[in-house]
């Protein structure tokens, strides 16, 4: 108990801990992994092509129909009760999937999942409304190192089962679901944060007496805001809460703040070259981590031979969770060379993506999954925390909901022309030839880019240290500065 007493007095430690601990058996999904056998065995006996040119899509368009109302619901209720909400669709999908029988419930339920999925905006936003900044970095790096480990689990799990225990996969199903209600019951822990950031609730509760106590100082409560330089902002604020939280004029300066944090977060050309990585490449990461499945079965049908999805779904969360892990002990000038790292690792990736389309054989096409996994943790890993770091809570949570609505929005331009059977439909050999050109595009542009950042911090250093050695053209430089 005094232990416990600690930890809750910590600060930052408590909530981080406990959203670890949900983000670990939240991702402890034991059947994932197998969702494609369990789909095209004999279980649910539906085709490889409609699950990849029709159940499979119906995930990416509910995802990206619910990601924006979900993002301002997020907010509206502060965060916890969307991350209950979660939990629940967790919970309801699982029963359903060795009981309800057709393609109609498969639909359903892909539709289910895809509103659980876009509810990971409240995942990672909620910390943030409730540690300070100086943790956000290894904060970050806990958070995602969790949801990795608990998918290592899960998949670890699943394929000692399935290899070792000859388990059906209609009990994996059952098994996830007590997993998932663990961190259903572990999210009510979670402390509520004290404030929103666009939807001013709490603060309006007490903005009348305060705005009372401001007009019979009105001149010295003019001269304060005059010194921050937001006294209008703050007045529209107090009367947004004075008219009630819900109400019009309340509904109006949300949208003022989302419109003030739009700008600020994408005002600065390194965030938004930060965030246009961010989106190009969680929809190919998105897209190649729907299909590795029906890849893998391509090479190595299940119905005829062993298969190792789970065992190869651990090692690369491994790998993926130390990269990331390792981020929060990394010192580099991430301003210099990271538009420089996006570009190398990217052209990882697509060599990675590459050999899976091409190769015929299935450890090769395993170890190219590994890879290309690995490298995109890592890099996620550290955008994350280079926008976090430089913006608002505020800016920052807008920034990742935008971020990631453009990469399902691209995501599902992608599925519409090549995967969905109402467009091309093409085979999934040539649909991994096309995400290796996707990653070989970002590429070749963050390493002209990245080069050309590197060059022009390189010369800034050079005039820098020649200044040092000459004061007058110091002073001259930055006169014109």
């Amino acid at each position: 108990m005094v232990c416990w007493a600690k930890l809750k007095s910590s600060g930052w430690v408590y909530p981080t801990t406990l959203l670890s601990i949900y983000g670990f058996f939240a991702n402890c999904r034991v059947a994932e992994p197998f969702l494609t056998p369990y789909l095209i065995g004999p279980n649910k006996n539906i085709s490889e092509e409609v699950v990849t040119n029709y159940l499979f899509p119906v995930w990416t368009y509910s995802y990206l129909a619910f990601l924006f109302p979900v993002f301002l619901l997020t907010d509206f209720l502060k965060y916890k009760p969307v991350i209950w909400l979660q939990g629940l669709f967790l919970v309801s999908n699982y029963p359903c999937y060795p009981f309800a029988p057709g393609l109609p419930a498969m639909t359903f339920l892909q539709v289910n999942f895809g509103i659980a999925t876009s509810t990971e905006v409240a995942y990672f936003s909620y910390i943030y409304s409730v540690i300070p900044r100086e943790n956000y970095q290894r904060a970050t790096s806990y958070l995602r190192s969790a949801m990795l480990t608990g998918y290592t689990f899960g998949a670890s799990l699943g394929q000692m089962l399935v290899s070792l225990g000859g388990v059906d996969y209609f009990y994996l199903n059952a098994i996830t679901l007590g997993i998932v209600c663990i961190a259903f019951l572990v999210s009510f822990w979670l402390p509520m944060p004290k404030k929103t950031m666009f939807f001013k609730r709490d603060e309006a509760v007490g903005s009348l007496s305060q705005k009372k106590g401001s007009l019979r100082n009105n001149g010295q409560r003019d001269s304060e805001t005059d010194k921050d330089g937001e006294s209008l902002e703050e007045e529209s604020m107090e009367y947004a809460g004075s008219a009630g939280w819900c109400s019009r004029e309340s509904v109006t300066t949300a949208g003022h703040l989302l419109w003030k944090s739009l700008k600020e977060s994408y005002s600065s050309r390194h965030l938004v070259y930060w965030s246009l990585w961010w989106a190009l490449a969680t929809a190919g990461y998105m897209q190649i981590f729907n299909y590795i499945q029906l890849k893998w079965d391509h090479i190595e049908p299940s119905a005829t031979s062993s298969i190792y999805n789970g065992a190869v779904e651990a090692v690369s969360s491994v790998v993926g969770a130390a990269a990331a892990f390792s981020v929060s002990f990394i010192r580099v000038s991430w301003a210099m060379w990271g538009e420089l790292a996006l570009g190398l690792f990217s052209a990882v990736c697509s060599g990675a993506v590459y050999l899976m389309a091409f190769t015929s054989s299935i450890w090769a096409c395993y170890a190219a999954y590994v890879l290309f996994k690995s490298c995109y943790m890592f890099l996620i890993t550290i955008t994350i925390f280079q926008i976090a770091s430089n913006l608002s809570m505020e800016c920052y949570a807008l920034t990742f909901g935008i971020n990631t609505f453009i990469a399902l929005l691209l995501q599902t331009i992608i599925t519409v022309i090549v995967v969905d059977e109402a467009a091309l439909g093409l085979d999934i050999v040539t649909q991994f030839i096309i995400y290796g050109s996707y990653y070989a595009a970002i590429s070749v542009l963050f390493l002209i880019r990245g080069t050309y950042t590197a060059c022009v911090h390189w010369h800034s250093q050079d005039q820098t240290e020649t200044g040092r050695k000459e004061p007058g053209e110091e002073v001259i430089s930055t006169e014109r500065l």
